[in-house]
Order: C-alpha cells, then sequence, then structure tokens
C-alpha cells in the first residue's frame, strides 16, 4: 500500500507523463574496454571520453569512438595516492584522493595535473565529488571536528574552501561515506543530497550554503551498514541504496525510494533481491522507470522504479555511467567495460 501511495504521488508530480516510458531491457552485453592491474570507482564521461582515476595513482582516459586509452601516474613526494573521486567541468577534470593526505588535482594549462587543495589529518578521508556547473563544485568526505568534511569550489576548481562546522548538522558518531563508487553526493540544479554510513540524506536547496538532513529507513547500524550511492532522476524522484558488502546477500532495508525531493524515504523491495550494491543510477530517458545498480556482485535491473529486480549480469564492477539510454560504462577492479543494453 505505501508504494501504492507513492506512485499515485509520482503520477501528480510528473502527470504521468507518458513520453518516457521502460526500455524493459533483459540482457546486457559486456565488452571489456581496458584491462589493467588497478582498482577503478571513479569515471565519468566527459567531451567524448571516458575519465578515470584509480588505486596507486592510476588514472586516464578511454576514448569513445576508437576506445584507444591514455594513461599516466600521479605521484605525490613518494605516495601514490588511491583516487576514488573525481568529477569535470566542460573545460577541466578533476580527482580527489581518499585517504591521508587528501590530495586535489585539476587539469594544469601545462599539460600536467596541477595540486589545487591539500588536507591532512588522521581522520581525513574524502568520497566522492560532483559539480554543479563549470564554476561550482562539490567534495564530501568522512567527519572530522563533529561534521562532514565538504569543500567546494566557486572558482571553476583553483581554489576550494572547506565549511565550517557551524553551517553544517551535527555528525552522527563515526558518520562518513562510503567511497565505493563516487555516487554518495548528487545535484539537479541547485539542490544537492549527500548520503552517508548512517543512512542520513544531507540536503542543501542552495548549492551549498545551508544545510538540513533526514533519516531514511535503510539499515546503518553497523560500521559496514548505510547508504553507499545515491541517484536522482530528477528534483523529485530519487534512489539509494544501501546494505552492507560484508554480508552482501542481506537485502532487509538496503533500499529506498523517494519522489518528494527527498523529505520523505520509503523501503522498496525490502527482503527481495538484490542485497548489496556499490553503485545505482537511473537509465536516461526512461521516466524514473529503470533502474541499474551494480557492484562486485554483478549488474541488476529494475524496470518499475526499483519495485522488482531482475539480474542481467554476474559480472563484478564498482562504478557505472550511462552514456545514453542503452550504452553504459562501468569499472572494478582490473578493468573498464562496456555495457550494451537490450
Amino acid at each position: 500500500m505505501k508504494f501504492l501511495f507513492l506512485f499515485i504521488t509520482f503520477c501528480f508530480l510528473v502527470s504521468c507523463d507518458q513520453s518516457e516510458k521502460s526500455h524493459l531491457y533483459s540482457s546486457v552485453t559486456v565488452d571489456d574496454v581496458y584491462q589493467d592491474s588497478v582498482s577503478i570507482r571513479a569515471i565519468e564521461i566527459m567531451n567524448g571520453s571516458l575519465a578515470f582515476a584509480g588505486s596507486n595513482g592510476n588514472f586516464g582516459s578511454v576514448d569513445l569512438s576508437s576506445n584507444k586509452v591514455r594513461t599516466n601516474i600521479q605521484i605525490y613526494d613518494s605516495i601514490f595516492p588511491s583516487f576514488r573521486a573525481v568529477g569535470h567541468t566542460a573545460t577541466d577534470f578533476f580527482m580527489l584522493s581518499v585517504a591521508n593526505p587528501a590530495l586535489l588535482y585539476k587539469t594544469g594549462d601545462s599539460g600536467q595535473m596541477e595540486l589545487v587543495y591539500i588536507e591532512e589529518g588522521e581522520t581525513v578521508f574524502y568520497d566522492s565529488m560532483t559539480f554543479w556547473n563549470n564554476r561550482e563544485g562539490i567534495a564530501i568526505g568522512d567527519s572530522v571536528d563533529g561534521c562532514l568534511s565538504i569543500i567546494i569550489t566557486r572558482d571553476g576548481g583553483t581554489s576550494w574552501n572547506k565549511l565550517p562546522c557551524e553551517i553544517l548538522p551535527k555528525a552522527i558518531i563515526e558518520e562518513g561515506a562510503f567511497a565505493a563508487s563516487n555516487t554518495n553526493v548528487d545535484v539537479k540544479g541547485n539542490k544537492t543530497w549527500i548520503a552517508t554510513t548512517g543512512s542520513r540524506i544531507y540536503f542543501s536547496p542552495d548549492k551549498g550554503n545551508t544545510w538540513e538532513y533526514v533519516q531514511t529507513p535503510v539499515l546503518g547500524d553497523g560500521p559496514t551498514e548505510g547508504i553507499y550511492s545515491i541517484d536522482f532522476y530528477d528534483e523529485n524522484i530519487g534512489f539509494a541504496f544501501g546494505g552492507d558488502f560484508t554480508k552482501p546477500e542481506n537485502n532487509h532495508a538496503n533500499k529506498a525510494i523517494t519522489l518528494d525531493g527527498g523529505k520523505t524515504w520509503e523501503l522498496i523491495a525490502n527482503n527481495q533481491e538484490p542485497g548489496y550494491k556499490s553503485c545505482v543510477q537511473f537509465v536516461p530517458n526512461g521516466g524514473g522507470k529503470d533502474i541499474v545498480a551494480l557492484g562486485f556482485t554483478g549488474i541488476s535491473y529494475s524496470k518499475d522504479m526499483g519495485s522488482t529486480w531482475k539480474q542481467l549480469s554476474e559480472e563484478p564492477f564498482y562504478t557505472i555511467r550511462f552514456l545514453n539510454d542503452s550504452i553504459a560504462y562501468a569499472a572494478g577492479k582490473n578493468r573498464i567495460a562496456k555495457l550494451t543494453f537490450r
């Protein structure tokens, strides 16, 4: 009955627009385009290429028309950083390392990556990043000194400033985010949503100037439980996927949907497959009905806003981005692949 109510609300919000319908996919073809000894959890499609960054300082791009791969290694002093967050503007690519010291690099005019932000501290750990527009972007990390770590740029990524705890909700004990797929922060227009290990959703209506939060019903009591990934189809329809990567078969209270921009969240497909996934994404042009979720447990697809799911492949990945409504690219351990949905 709860989902019926949500569906009626959804119809009211979008007037049951029939111009976008489920693609009703039944299969996916997986073709590797890059293989190497690197763990990749962060990818972005930009300017006809797939940009990526991963473990041991590795980063690069895949030309989507020729599949030609360019790679490089970024070193800081004697450190080979582990990159799990990337972002981009129309002109620049950014990559952010996870642990102490946090290192944020930007495409440089000289052809080399330039270090534009560094943060040191025993508990420093950054998880994901994205941009509202070509001038303004946000990166988020685990809590330090009682609040989430949030840094923002307003000048195209040349400089970044950390928000003071005074303007952020107080963090719960050891609250952070999972650096699993660069998808626990999402933006639409001026609005921003952040998903945490405590299964809370932080929300800002004004590009990070003010913040509030809501507690979701997703399980988030244990250190490896919480929301691993969120995605919004538009300013109203959003999906949160969680679980426990140490107990990937557990499908209790690990999926939730919102139809009111994150004000309220309802569990969906509770105690039903799939269990843990590290990344969830809406399929373009599906009206919010088509959703793909993947992880090291394989690729799953829903044609009905997450009410039911079908596993399309057992191929393991960490993260996925759609090029269009039938082609996506996924990355994981030692690989990047092109996914074709049919």
